[in-house]
């Protein structure tokens, strides 16, 4: 396994590619890649998902990724470490939204522009910091920076949708790492019981239902479930898994318990809601 390394506090680049490089590989740096035009699958941590126009993938240091490339695809790719938060132009406050994304940044593969406004402000802003790398006109040096801190502030914005109304960029750290506990290991029933994340945490499993809620919002349990149901509706979406699989992978029974897990969130079974996406994007 290759490891890529980034010495600089941020890195952009952009190509056009038929095939992409076969090269998995692990990096010491965050990446933002957004597609501006074309189709195929993205491979992140051995799961794939279809990508198109504005998607963006957010990898961090722990990924392993791959693109598979469909229909030619033009990339957009910014690349940014630690030192980047040590850069005295940055503000203290998009410090704080960038150690808010790194802090819960082991978020649901797959695009992270949860937002549709965000998805047609995204592309301009990409599109400047294409025109600001070819044209090298006069500041453009001051200006890539503004729109790198745009940018970056707004895919804070988009992964603060995965986490419960009340958490941001102000919370206790020991909430932000019990709730990357439970993404880190929603894979694992067993390991995100309550009386588990108890004792991870040095909490009663009484405290830890009060503490949760208090700065969450929501119940433990409430959070886990709306947590992996959004799981499930990514990879109806986006992936061509059998039901049974996803079942699988999400640590449910058998594919009965998945169904009746998702229709009680959402009231439709999971053949339907996969149904009614297709036919919403026909």
């Amino acid at each position: 396994m290759n490891r890529d390394v980034l010495y600089q506090p941020y890195s952009i680049h952009f190509e056009t590619l038929d095939v992409f490089p076969e090269k998995e590989s692990r990096k010491n740096f965050f990446e933002l890649v957004f597609i501006l035009s074309g189709t195929g699958r993205h491979c992140i941590n051995k799961h794939s998902f279809d990508y198109s126009n504005n998607h963006m993938f957010l990898l961090t240091p722990q990924d392993c990724s791959q693109f598979w490339i469909d229909s030619t695809t033009r990339f957009f790719f910014l690349q940014f470490s630690n030192i980047y938060l040590k850069d005295s132009s940055i503000s203290k406050d998009n410090i704080q939204r960038l150690e808010f994304i790194m802090e819960n940044a082991n978020h649901k593969p797959g695009c992270i522009l949860k937002n549709q406004s965000d998805k047609t402000l995204i592309r301009p802003i990409v599109e400047a910091l294409i025109r600001e790398a070819v044209n090298k006109d006069v500041y453009h040096s001051d200006i890539t920076a503004q729109l790198v801190n745009t940018l970056i502030v707004v895919v804070a914005r988009n992964i603060a949708k995965y986490l419960p109304q009340k958490i941001d960029e102000t919370s206790e750290s020991r909430i932000i790492n019990i709730l990357n506990y439970i993404q880190s290991n929603i894979y694992e029933p067993e390991m995100i019981r309550t009386e588990n994340i108890s004792k991870a945490f040095g909490f009663s499993e009484n405290y830890l239902g009060k503490y949760f809620k208090k700065h969450s919002g929501e119940t433990l349990q409430s959070y886990i479930n709306n947590y992996k149901t959004t799981l499930i509706e990514h990879r109806l979406k986006h992936s061509d898994r059998r039901i049974t699989e996803i079942a699988d992978e999400l640590g449910f029974t058998d594919e009965s318990h998945l169904n009746k897990f998702f229709k009680a969130q959402r009231g439709k079974s999971p053949k339907a809601f996969r149904l009614e996406f297709i036919q919403q994007s026909a």
